[in-house]
């Protein structure tokens, strides 16, 4: 607990008019607090002057109290500076968790999302997928950019807003999409989110009723699981094949109100999405009148050809809802995203977004403006993109150098992981809990199937991994390969 923090507390706790005079009362509440864990030892008090001066009574109230606290042990001071709680006392306070009950008094929703809720083990290192190169960033001229427009930000970026995001940011980011994904936009039909994840969230309740079906990819990106079902959706899986998601296969026959895909990329197979599904999957959602959700995740890391363009912009009639992101390019802590609504829904998700959940971070939208406008975005792209290809093609020869050929992976043409379809006898769930125990991160294939999983496999990401990490995980990896092989 900080110094000014226990000054207020003690400010608050003082009862002025009681018989119990002031120094005494100090006393009583400085045990009090020692005692039960609140002030952990080694814990810095307020200096006596500063105390006097916070709770306006004599300094020599305070010094009373601290005096006789020394005595019974309870404090000590350090010359030149300050005092001290006696590191008798535990260092910090350990709150006991509360014994898990059932049931836990979740709504029937709550219910279904928690219990769909698997985090995954290892949000970095090897093999860590979604994962960029945070080292490699340009942070000195990205906290340049933050610094100035912190001081500069005048109360306006400061206050509550409800406009959809910095107009700034809105407008470079138009010119980017339009130009990288020909995606057909305006300033004003952008939203500033929280991350692609809340865009989600917010997509699934201002376009889908509880009980609403959502088709998903299977296999597929599970935080869209999450937030789908967060709308008391339907989920059904919507096969994919060698061209991307397959309408012709879902055996369900009842219409979708959305459908959610991952064209340009798909997550977590690697498939890209052909022009002719991409028609197909337009023409579908027209006859269904279904909204279609376009996650374009990763499309900025293309290793092998033009990126087909965006389907929002080959949407005639405006059912696509386009979500970005900026955590693959930059970090995942920035909590920046977008969604490109069309004209007559944006008034809608505008509101309901600054309603739900207030939109700030206006200072750090304008250093993201500038950081596009400048051209550092592009330049930060195009060296991760080399980086990714060099990781992609290092983790293709450190599999077979180490023996792990058995390994059939996906082919690479995009993104930041591959996935590794493992050899019949190969249990996937065993391999990731033994390559955890080493520090090693196997995300198993089947944590993205909303059925029986068709396939055992591995997602394996490589664009956070450095050279050394690697060369370690795939020895890992084969070395596991071989022990499950003799059993």
């Amino acid at each position: 607990m900080q110094a000014a923090w226990i000054s207020e507390a003690l400010a608050a706790s003082l009862e002025r008019h009681s018989k119990e005079g002031l120094s005494r009362q100090l006393m009583r509440l400085l045990r009090q607090w020692i005692s039960d864990g609140r002030l952990a030892g080694d814990t810095l008090l307020p200096a006596s002057r500063e105390l006097a001066a916070s709770l306006k009574v004599g300094r020599n109230t305070v010094l009373n109290a601290y005096e006789q606290l020394q005595a019974e042990g309870y404090l000590s001071t350090r010359h030149g500076a300050g005092t001290y709680v006696t590191d008798l006392f535990c260092q910090r306070q350990q709150t006991p968790l509360p014994a898990r009950r059932l049931p836990l008094g979740l709504s029937a929703r709550g219910a279904s999302l928690f219990a769909s809720c698997r985090l995954p083990q290892g949000l970095s290192g090897a093999f860590a997928p979604g994962v960029p190169e945070i080292r490699q960033f340009p942070h000195h001229c990205w906290q340049q950019l933050l610094s100035r427009h912190q001081r500069q930000a005048h109360p306006a970026m400061l206050n509550y807003t409800a406009d959809g995001g910095l107009p700034a940011l809105r407008e470079v980011l138009a010119e980017y999409l339009q130009l990288s994904r020909s995606v057909r936009c305006r300033p004003e039909q952008i939203l500033i989110t929280h991350g692609a994840q809340q865009g989600l969230e917010l997509t699934a309740r201002m376009l889908a009723d509880p009980g609403d079906i959502a088709w998903v990819e299977e296999p597929g990106y599970a935080g869209a699981h999450a937030a789908f079902r967060g709308a008391g959706l339907t989920l059904l899986p919507a096969p994919v094949d060698a061209e991307g998601l397959a309408p012709q296969l879902v055996a369900d026959p009842r219409p979708p109100r959305l459908i959610y895909t991952t064209p340009s990329h798909q997550y977590p197979s690697g498939v890209v999405m052909s022009l002719s599904r991409r028609l197909t999957l337009l023409q579908h959602a027209e006859q269904a009148q279904a909204w279609i959700i376009e996650d374009d995740y990763d499309s900025e890391f293309r290793y092998r050809s033009q990126p087909l363009p965006a389907l929002q912009g080959m949407a005639p009639d405006e059912r696509v809802i386009y979500v970005g992101t900026f955590s693959k390019v930059m970090y995942p802590s920035l909590r920046i995203g977008y969604l490109v609504v069309p004209d007559a829904l944006i008034d809608a998700f505008r509101s309901a977004n600054a309603r739900l959940y207030r939109e700030g971070q206006y200072p750090v939208q304008a250093a993201l403006a500038d950081f596009i406008a400048a051209g550092h975005f592009a330049r930060h792209v195009r060296r991760m993109r080399e980086l990714y290809r060099e990781r992609q093609q290092l983790l293709r020869q450190a599999l077979a150098d180490s023996a792990a050929e058995r390994l059939a992976l996906s082919p690479g043409e995009a993104g930041m992981h591959l996935v590794a379809s493992l050899p019949a006898g190969v249990q996937e769930q065993a391999l990731s809990q033994a390559a955890a125990t080493q520090g090693v991160w196997l995300r198993p294939l089947a944590h993205h199937y909303l059925a029986t999983p068709q396939q055992q496999g591995l997602v394996l990401g490589y664009a956070g991994v450095d050279q050394q990490a690697i060369r370690h995980g795939t020895q890992v990896l084969a070395s596991l390969l071989q022990e499950q092989g003799k059993k």
